[in-house]
């Protein structure tokens, strides 16, 4: 069996995944969402650099706050095929839709310490890359009712999975002035002795068209399917939210080292 056959089967097997739990599934809510995304990356030597980024998420496409998501990290660059990465987030989640993540309808902070390794290969004219993430996050919740701001951060943690497929829409490569098409699906798992009924965390599915300028600039825009568990129950039944919507990427890569020469 070839590697193509592989990725295949691992997108059909995460489908399936994800309509099994649908279909277990007592209550369900639908939000219109859209997210709005600015990514930096700034190379400082010929191994380093650092990454940057900011999600602007929306509720009822733009009108409402769903999150806001900021996120740095430091890149080490094995080779052209592997990339590590360590950072920080800091992401603040509101009370949107019907029933709100947070129990008393509040918002909460989160501070979260990740690691990533990205994987990359191409097949013929596929570009291929294989994402895996452990992240440590710091939750903010209330104690009590009378409480205004977060007086306990505990820990969940959370390990996730993303693959991701594109194509060129011209000639045999994404390079300067190309226009592309891709695929992404993200599965989330919760792990620890703080998690909660949400062993399965959420995923996300999106479908892009993008287009390259030139080897600093990268467009992207298409739809997202988000679906999210809810970290407790509902009259013993669980609860899922099913997000649809727009997702809008901005790309930049800044060489720095030349700038130093």
């Amino acid at each position: 069996m070839n590697k193509k056959n592989y990725v295949l089967i691992l997108v059909f097997v995460i489908g399936g995944i994800q309509y099994v739990i649908a279909q277990n599934n007592r209550i369900t809510t639908n939000n219109s969402i859209g997210w709005y995304n600015f990514f930096g990356t700034f190379k400082i030597s010929e191994k380093f650099g650092i990454h940057t980024e900011y999600q602007w998420r929306r509720n009822e496409t733009i009108t409402e706050w769903q999150q806001s998501l900021l996120r740095v990290g430091l890149n080490y660059n094995l080779n052209s095929r592997m990339q590590f990465r360590v950072g920080y987030g800091w992401i603040e989640t509101y009370p949107y839709g019907e029933i709100p993540l947070n129990g008393m309808g509040r918002d909460f902070t989160e501070h979260r310490i990740f690691e990533m390794v990205q994987l990359s290969h191409k097949e013929g004219i596929v570009d291929l890359s294989h994402r895996f993430m452990l992240e440590q996050r710091f939750v903010g919740r209330y104690s009590s009712i009378n409480e205004t701001t977060e007086d306990e951060f505990p820990l969940l943690n959370r390990i996730r999975y993303m693959i991701r497929v594109q194509v060129p829409l011209k000639g045999n490569e994404i390079k300067d002035k190309t226009p592309y098409l891709a695929f992404y699906d993200e599965i989330f798992i919760g792990f620890g002795k703080n998690v909660n009924m949400n062993v399965f965390d959420q995923n996300r599915i999106g479908i892009l068209l993008g287009y390259r300028f030139n080897k600093n600039i990268r467009i992207e825009g298409g739809y997202l399917n988000q679906t999210v568990q809810l970290g407790r129950q509902i009259e013993g039944q669980n609860v899922f939210q099913n997000n649809n919507g727009v997702i809008l990427n901005t790309n930049l890569n800044f060489d720095l080292t030349k700038t130093n020469k």
